[in-house]
């Protein structure tokens, strides 16, 4: 754990010594110290909250698990949906996620953040893993194309991260400033919200990507909220943080559905929680990863560049549909 926390700790048991010379014993100090820990202040906690240190290795507890050799495995499932000018917001099709990540602790303290990353979309009446749909916009049956992301890593430190530079095309370079995260408490419930609101050119030029290019620049925005235990938190022997979450993102529309520079875009809501193994996964999903990508039953175990999102590796894997007579 941090060294806020680990003062926290220090002077609990300080006051519990006291208690042992006066015939406690530290033996049953011990417990006691630890319930102490679990049962911290609202303003204790609220210091940690503040502390760049407890935040880092906090988030890395959370991310994957700091135990040498672990890492854990994230599900998230839920709708996308349609959002045009002048109708009403649509459910188009499901979408199943399944990752694998490691958090590797370096010498300086920081941690790298390894993850590899599935998106599956499925059919919202029959459940079943899409390989082709209808897209009622254009009449055509479109081929769909999962999202293989490998790798996705950052740094996680005492310092906000830079933005994913997405191979070079997102040069945003804000200001350096300590990594202390919105976190917030309600009743014995840790939260934690997480947002990133990007806009950078596009992979996906119009000029060669006519019919999947949703214009010359992408304007994505993803938002997390994490919901934990706060005696989990607060419970150092915990190398991984358990929790859930509610995610959405918003992103032009698909490049696979063709819908090029048609007004709108596409908008992702859903759950999100870490599993325990892949056979929590849905038997459908982990068929399909055992099946399609046998690599992403595991995390990765070093760092690899670049971290490329759904749209680059898009550009780089696929080829541009055959324009429309």
């Amino acid at each position: 754990m941090t060294s806020m926390l680990n003062r926290l700790l220090l002077s609990r048991r300080r006051a519990l010594q006291g208690g042992a010379a006066l015939g406690v014993s530290a033996l049953a100090a011990a417990p006691v110290a630890q319930a102490a820990a679990a049962t911290a202040s609202d303003a204790e906690l609220q210091r940690l909250f503040k502390d760049p240190i407890w935040n880092r290795d906090t988030r890395a507890r959370l991310e994957g698990d700091t135990a040498p050799g672990k890492f854990v495995h994230g599900y998230a499932t839920g709708v996308v949906h349609s959002v045009r000018p002048g109708e009403v917001i649509k459910p188009l099709f499901g979408f199943e996620v399944f990752s694998g990540l490691r958090v590797l602790k370096q010498p300086d303290g920081s941690w790298q953040r390894l993850c590899r990353e599935l998106v599956f979309y499925r059919d919202l009446k029959t459940g079943a893993i899409l390989e082709e749909w209808d897209n009622p916009f254009i009449g055509e049956r479109v081929k769909v194309v999962d999202i293989a992301n490998d790798p996705f890593n950052y740094v996680i430190s005492e310092w906000y991260p830079d933005p994913p530079s997405y191979g070079g095309l997102n040069k945003d370079k804000p200001p350096r400033r300590p990594f202390v995260l919105p976190w917030g408490l309600i009743n014995d419930t840790v939260t934690l919200d997480t947002d990133i609101h990007l806009f950078y050119p596009s992979a996906l030029q119009p000029d060669k990507w006519p019919r999947e290019s949703a214009g010359p620049t992408n304007q994505v925005s993803e938002m997390f909220r994490y919901f934990m235990r706060r005696e989990d938190v607060l419970n150092p022997k915990l190398t991984h943080l358990p929790h859930n979450g509610v995610w959405a993102r918003l992103t032009p529309w698909l490049p696979w559905m063709l819908m090029g520079q048609t007004p709108g875009h596409i908008y992702y809501m859903g759950r999100f929680s870490s599993i325990e193994s892949p056979e929590q996964a849905p038997p459908q999903v982990l068929a399909r990863v055992k099946e399609r990508y046998p690599k992403y039953l595991t995390a990765p175990d070093k760092w690899v560049d670049p971290s490329l999102s759904s749209l680059e590796n898009y550009a780089r894997e696929q080829k541009p549909a055959p324009r429309k007579p």
